[in-house]
């Protein structure tokens, strides 16, 4: 017979993969998905799929991606209504900047009830914010266009993002890559902040960055030696 101590494992990993909802969620939900259907079906997409964002602070932009027949493709261009703080990574809390780098989000990150309209945490600080000793918490990405810290979008934006999220971790996605950049990291972008004190920083970030817009997938990341370190996930 099971244990009692495995048979709460198990349910804590069902509760950790339940997507939690509220009336106010699912009421967008059912608002806007018919019309989200449509659009992920003009560009051969299906709802349910899974997805990937790309944060782009100095553009203000929230990429949405949904993963195609070989390879995941860029879905929506959200407008991000406001960020705090300047161009480089998130040091200290209350430092009201919002985070740069690598991160994931399961459903325990998923807020249903927010503030902010609908919310998900982007699980600030990961491993290598720790291990810079740099700190903060609830670093999220909301709705009602607000921002200390976070990346705001309008209420309609962070409806279809939650819509799209929802469906892909009913469909089966246990967690989905946010990363977060200063700008689109173009060469000619970051040799003009060679200046910058975070432009190693900024360098690393360059390497996960080309390594998707090579292989058309996410790839998965680690640290070490206090940097990142990418690989492809490419089928």
């Amino acid at each position: 017979m099971w244990s009692a101590a495995f048979i709460s494992a198990w349910l804590g990993m069902q509760n950790a993969w339940a997507v939690p909802s509220s009336t106010r969620s699912q009421t967008a939900i059912d608002r806007v998905q018919p019309q989200l259907q449509l659009d992920l079906e003009a560009q051969g997409l299906q709802l349910g799929s899974p997805i990937y964002i790309r944060i782009f602070k100095e553009e203000s932009e929230l990429e949405l991606w949904v993963q195609g027949e070989e390879r995941f493709e860029r879905f929506r261009t959200y407008p991000i209504c406001a960020w705090s703080g300047e161009l480089g990574p998130k040091l200290a809390e209350g430092d009201n900047q919002a985070p740069e780098g690598f991160y994931y989000v399961n459903a325990r990150r998923l807020n249903p009830m927010s503030t902010f309209h609908l919310s998900f945490n982007l699980g600030f600080p990961n491993q290598y914010d720790r291990l810079r000793g740099r700190t903060g918490s609830y670093l999220m990405v909301h709705g009602n266009c607000v921002s200390i810290g976070c990346y705001a979008m309008t209420d309609p934006a962070i409806e279809e993002i939650w819509t799209l999220i929802d469906a892909a971790m009913n469909g089966g996605q246990n967690y989905f890559r946010v990363h977060a950049f200063p700008f689109r990291m173009t060469e000619e972008k970051l040799n003009a902040q060679k200046e910058s004190q975070w432009y190693s920083f900024w360098s690393n970030l360059k390497q996960g960055y080309d390594l998707f817009e090579t292989t058309g997938w996410p790839p998965n990341t680690t640290v070490h030696n206090r940097n990142y370190v990418f690989t492809s996930t490419a089928p």
